[in-house]
């Protein structure tokens, strides 16, 4: 009895523990759980060095495979630099080794790490599997590198040729890396403020500090003692910049230090667990992107990147901060400087000079990657919410969809399907048919996504767990047991993914057998994998925890959540036999992330503050390679104010910019004032949206209400499936150059300083304008329009002027969207369940006419899921409308005068936006047969305008070549 009693006691006090832990990791932002800049040593010392505390000079510069290499030996004593002799005696001077690389299309590599010839205690985590391996073949080998004094300098300098226009430059004394025009204006500098940095592995042997590190109880031991790096970044000729997510602030980044500025903390890059965190804020919360990129009017654009997987903070400094240092510039170059600070690693940077933003997007993609291509069901409308009860509750909202005549592609589970929140399981009493269910709704185009997160419930029943300890896949602990933390299950393990051979056994964990109630339907979410640690520092992993090789959790954390991704992307990739195309979304991300899946931005509050940072951060993320983001919206556990719903977040003022054109919407509630409600969710597009819209309906009272909004909904999703052939159209853009589907305005027009800063509207490809409405109950917006071209309101087809600011009405049904003049826009216009059943459907062209009544757009076409595009399998057309004339013509490459795919498909409606004089019919040719001309409409709800001429039914086949002459 006393042993029942006492089990039963531990039982309670553990679910109390348990209870606890939960409403910790889920209650809203709690500063005091996070690190500050003064809390973490390395950003603490590394904020407190002063400009030209650098002692370092360049030596024994030589050739070397390629490369120009040089050793960089201290100048000073270390007695001079503050050190104390016993110091001195315990670490005796190492040089350290640097080398410059130069490759095509004018990118700069450097490398500094500790010189191996001088027997470190261990090498330096070097980031694997993020750059291309075809990046290599770019390298441009050096035979020969110039020395000479370079503007009056007093020592000499080394010259790297990088193309016809720059050169990259290495001063001897003091040590400077920079990148210039040839005999010209500087583009990037590193280290021209001498604040460069390099804590060098060291052996323990005595007591001290150094040799650990605590915050909130936490004890992290550091083995090799401190070993961060820190250096400054210029940017000349910038007028802002941007990049570095993750973080909930501007696109245009504030400056962290400077006159105004000094306490305020540096952006932080460290992937955590943040749930509703706060807006305009440089911390850091899931995912890791060390790239960012400079803009200016007169330089043009401009980036840095470097690839570390360390926490990473990072200052940019504010107007006035040289003047503060005592360091002053020549009065005609503008530049912005930046102070880069790693806990580990080794420096491997990338400098890239664009000139244009364009070009700097595609040069870092042709280190990293461009995204992957997406199953074009994948761009299309999803439904998620946490969480579906049982499969009667699924049925139930997917035939609510068809009674409501709403459209979705794919519905998502939550970690309550499971068994026991043990992953790859079915609770088989709420989902006893999972292989029927997923069938039954893929009998109508759709699919179903399941969440995997890493943490492996520690039970001994539990086939995975019990193979992985047998394995010994797990990551360990600093004694070098299997680290044991907590997260949804209680007491879990989390797999060694920087292991290859533990990814490929992950990997093998999605295959039918192995993921039993798993169908070729089924796709994958990974959250929680940056990774979260209920219990852990920071809410994660310890950073003294051991992975393979040896490498510290502080050396790869970053990354941790980038493998996991890669493995199960991988897992999907061999399900299917490397047939299909896989979906995996993923929370915490990494350069390269792109290359595999999608992210969304996490946990974020229901308020309209959260609502307007969401545009720059999609925007940012789309800027550093990651085109398929997305954002929530509404919240993820807190409840939804109807007057919120009412006054615009979900129906038509926030819903409909992010259904029809931005990358990411959540609006994600479990009850409205306390009752049950059913939710559609949308995770839209790689531009992925996990366009989280939901669609809220109160199951009492209000019916009016509830049908307004329905209908607010149905209409804006609908506009969404109407552009899914353009949206996919930029996808294989993004997946081939690295452009993002969803642009700021300054990348269109990077010579117009009014849209350098505006981060509240944005672009979708070259031909749409967005502007989002963020505060509540407005009535107008106002909205800028850059100049050069007309731009044509999507509803309505009137004209409006650019480079004029605009006060424009906010209607309830719509927000503020135009498409430019001088662009051809692909539309689908019937309606289905499904973008599956779209696939044989006719085309609609919009045509928005410029001032020479001329345009152009494309289009491409593949089966949406499988690789055989890659072999050249897909239709890729040019639309040319010039001399009343509109051409389609074939861009794809050559194929020996095979097709290697086709399609049925016609153009039904051709829509011309601008008033084109005297028309009456159109001659298609060489068909050499009339098509009748009309006015309007230019929507389906749209009515008659004689801003919008209509040629219906020309019939002709999207994958021929044709001319419409419009007579």
């Amino acid at each position: 009895m006393a042993k029942t009693m006492t089990r039963a006691t531990s039982l309670l006090v553990l679910t109390f523990l348990l209870l606890l832990l939960f409403l910790n990791s889920v209650s809203s932002w709690k500063r005091d759980e996070f690190r500050t800049c003064n809390q973490t040593p390395f950003c603490k010392r590394a904020r407190s060095r002063k400009p030209g505390s650098c002692s370092l000079f360049a030596t024994d510069v030589a050739i070397n495979d390629g490369d120009l290499i040089a050793k960089l030996i201290p100048k000073k004593p270390r007695e001079e630099n503050g050190e104390d002799e016993q110091a001195q005696e315990d670490e005796p001077i190492k040089p350290l080794l640097l080398r410059l690389s130069a490759y095509q299309n004018g990118i700069l590599r450097l490398k500094i790490d500790e010189d191996p010839s001088f027997d470190p205690p261990k090498k330096r985590f070097e980031v694997p599997d993020v750059i291309l391996p075809e990046f290599h073949n770019k390298k441009l080998w050096l035979q020969s590198v110039s020395t000479e004094v370079i503007d009056g300098d007093s020592a000499p300098s080394s010259i790297v040729y990088l193309s016809d226009d720059y050169e990259a430059v290495l001063r001897h004394d003091p040590f400077v890396v920079y990148v210039r025009k040839k005999g010209g204006d500087l583009v990037l500098s590193m280290n021209s403020h001498g604040l460069f940095d390099f804590e060098q592995l060291r052996t323990k042997k005595k007591e001290g500090e150094d040799w650990e590190e605590r915050f909130r109880g936490h004890t992290d031991t550091r083995p090799y003692g401190p070993q961060s790096i820190s250096f400054d970044v210029s940017f000349y000729g910038a007028d802002f910049v941007y990049g570095i997510p993750e973080h909930a602030s501007s696109l245009a980044l504030k400056p962290s230090r400077g006159p105004g500025v000094e306490d305020s903390e540096p952006y932080r890059l460290f992937n955590l667990d943040v749930f509703e965190y706060i807006h305009d804020s440089p911390f850091g919360i899931y995912g890791s992107i060390p790239f960012m990129i400079s803009h200016g009017k007169a330089r043009g654009t401009s980036g840095f990147f470097w690839l570390n997987a360390a926490e990473m903070q990072i200052d940019v400094m504010g107007s006035g901060w040289d003047a503060e240092s005592g360091i002053s510039l020549p009065s005609s170059q503008n530049r912005i400087d930046t102070l880069w600070m790693s806990e580990a690693g080794i420096v491997d940077a990338f400098f890239f000079v664009g000139p244009g933003p364009k070009d700097v997007v595609s040069q870092y993609a042709s280190v990293t990657g461009t995204p992957a291509m997406p199953q074009h069901f994948a761009t299309a409308y999803h439904q998620c919410r946490w969480n579906y009860r049982d499969e009667e509750d699924v049925e139930n909202v997917d035939s609510k969809f068809d009674e409501f005549n709403i459209p979705y592609d794919v519905l998502w589970l939550d970690i309550e399907h499971t068994d026991g929140k043990k992953y790859f399981t079915w609770d088989r009493m709420l989902f006893p048919n999972p292989e029927e269910m997923q069938n039954k709704l893929a009998a109508k185009g759709r699919h179903m996504v399941t969440i995997v997160d890493p943490h492996i419930k520690r039970d001994e029943s539990f086939h995975l767990h019990k193979e992985a300890t047998k394995m010994g896949h797990y990551v360990k602990d600093a004694t070098g047991k299997d680290y044991d933390g907590w997260c949804w299950p209680g007491s879990s393990s989390y797999p060694d993914m920087l292991n290859p051979e533990i990814r490929s056994w992950w990997a093998e964990k999605f295959s039918f057998q192995n993921y039993v109630g798993s169908t070729p339907s089924l796709y994958i979410w990974n959250d929680m994998n940056e990774p979260s640690v209920f219990n852990g520092p920071e809410v994660t992993m310890p950073r003294d925890a051991l992975h393979y090789g040896g490498v510290e959790h502080r050396e790869l954390h970053n990354a941790y959540g980038y493998y996991f991704h890669m493995a199960t992307s991988n897992g999907l990739l061999k399900r299917g036999d490397g047939k299909d195309r896989p979906f995996v979304l993923s929370r915490a991300f990494f350069p390269g992330s792109q290359r595999y899946g999608a992210v969304w931005t996490g946990d974020n509050s229901a308020d309209w503050d959260h609502l307007r940072v969401s545009v720059p951060m999609i925007l940012t993320l789309g800027l550093t390679g990651i085109s398929f983001s997305v954002e929530v919206l509404g919240g993820s556990m807190e409840r939804v104010r109807r007057e919120d719903l009412i006054s615009g977040i979900s129906p038509g003022r926030g819903v409909q910019p992010m259904i029809v054109t931005q990358p990411g919407y959540c609006l994600r509630s479990r009850n409205l004032e306390g009752d049950e409600t059913w939710t559609l969710t949308e995770y839209s597009s790689r531009t992925m949206t996990r366009m989280y819209i939901e669609l809220i309906i109160k199951e009492r009272n209000d019916l009016s209400w509830r049908e307004r909004n329905t209908e607010l909904m149905r209409d804006a999703i609908h506009i969404r499936y109407m552009l899914l052939p353009y949206f996919y159209t930029l996808f294989r853009e993004a997946s081939s150059s690295g452009v993002p589907v969803v642009r700021p305005l300054w990348m269109e027009f990077p010579s117009d300083e009014a849209t350098f800063s505006n981060d509240e509207a944005f672009m979708v490809g070259n031909s749409l304008l967005v502007q989002g409405i963020y505060t509540e109950r407005a009535k107008h917006a106002s909205v800028y329009l850059p100049g050069g071209q007309s731009w044509y309101d999507l509803r309505t087809g009137i004209a409006y002027e650019g480079g004029v600011t605009h006060k424009l009405k906010v209607l309830e049904e719509s927000v503020p969207a135009f498409q430019k003049s001088g662009t051809i826009v692909p539309r689908k216009d019937r309606f289905r369940r499904s973008s599956t059943q779209m696939v044989n459907d006719p085309y609609t062209l919009v045509i928005a006419l410029n001032s020479s009544l001329a345009a152009e757009g494309e289009l491409y076409i593949d089966d949406g899921k499988s690789f055989e595009f890659e072999q050249g399998a897909y239709i890729h057309r040019h639309f040319l409308f010039s001399d009343g004339k509109l051409i389609s013509s074939n861009i794809a490459p050559s194929t020996s005068g095979k097709m290697l795919f086709s399609s049925d498909c016609v153009v039904e409606r051709i829509i011309l936006l601008g008033n084109y004089p005297g028309a009456k019919s159109a001659l298609i040719e060489p068909a050499n047969h009339k098509a009748e001309v009309e006015l309007g409409p230019l929507s389906l709800q749209g009515g008659r305008s004689p801003n919008v001429l209509t040629i219906r039914k020309p019939n002709v086949r999207i994958t021929d070549d044709w001319t419409i002459k419009i007579l």
